[in-house]
């Protein structure tokens, strides 16, 4: 017992740079509270101490503002920050070292029984207001933005953001980063609002220029091997300048 609780007091060191002191952790910090009384409610749920739990759960729940099902199953290392608002289902799962802010919901979509809320898997940070809703798996290491609601599936490493969320795997940024240096400049920095009409238009066009610049490029020097004087055609090219287009997306 005493182990977890050195355990929970060293995370709040690591992830939250106002904290000052145990004292202030153990008497401050509702998110530890929630989680050292969830363990209690929680065996009492397992030996079948049912309304009992529920009742104590729902004490926790007035005292720190941050409603955790008994029948949660939450790993070692989680954090809670700040936490108000914070709704955790009875079948939801919450791996090691996750970190939850403000407003989170882990919920159901449905009045059937079984799985209903989700499973995260380790080191997965949710950011504040984010519903994460229906036995989703969220994978190792993901990211899920403020605010979004995520319905399906996040694989390990991504990140989810917007409504409905949508998913960028570390692969769809390499590859959105590959196709931006096609035109001597990077501007994918912004694909992190995903959600943004004005962003998805902006990546589509980015796209085409660089599959432009290059068949513009390949003609040119095909005409130029036929014998054609194509300078003009080479100075507009190279009248392209990537330094303004990143002043204009500043």
């Amino acid at each position: 017992m005493f182990e977890r609780l050195r355990e929970d007091i060293a995370v709040v060191f690591d992830r939250d740079p106002a904290a000052r002191s145990k004292f202030e952790i153990l008497t401050c910090y509702p998110g530890l509270h929630a989680l050292v009384w969830h363990r209690v409610v929680s065996r009492l749920w397992r030996r079948k101490y049912r309304w009992l739990a529920r009742w104590l759960a729902h004490w926790g729940r007035w005292l720190t503002g941050i409603e955790i099902h008994p029948g949660a199953t939450i790993g070692r290392r989680v954090f809670i920050d700040h936490g108000m608002g914070v709704v955790i289902g009875e079948t939801a799962e919450i791996g090691d070292d996750s970190t939850l802010y403000h407003g989170v919901t882990l919920g159901g979509t449905s009045w059937n029984k079984g799985k209903r809320p989700p499973a995260l898997g380790r080191n997965v940070v949710i950011g504040a207001g984010a519903k994460i809703l229906g036995p989703v798996l969220v994978g190792d290491g993901a990211k899920i933005g403020s605010n979004a609601v995520v319905v399906r599936d996040v694989p390990p490493g991504a990140t989810a953001v917007g409504i409905p969320a949508r998913i960028a795997t570390v692969e769809d940024q390499a590859r959105r980063e590959e196709k931006a240096s096609q035109i001597g400049f990077s501007a994918y920095a912004i694909s992190a609002d995903m959600n943004d009409p004005v962003v998805q238009a902006i990546h589509k066009l980015l796209d085409h220029a660089a599959v432009t610049e290059d068949r513009f490029n390949r003609l040119v020097a095909q005409l130029q091997r036929g014998g054609l004087d194509c300078g003009d055609a080479k100075a507009v090219a190279d009248a392209f300048d990537p330094r303004q287009i990143n002043k204009m997306l500043e």
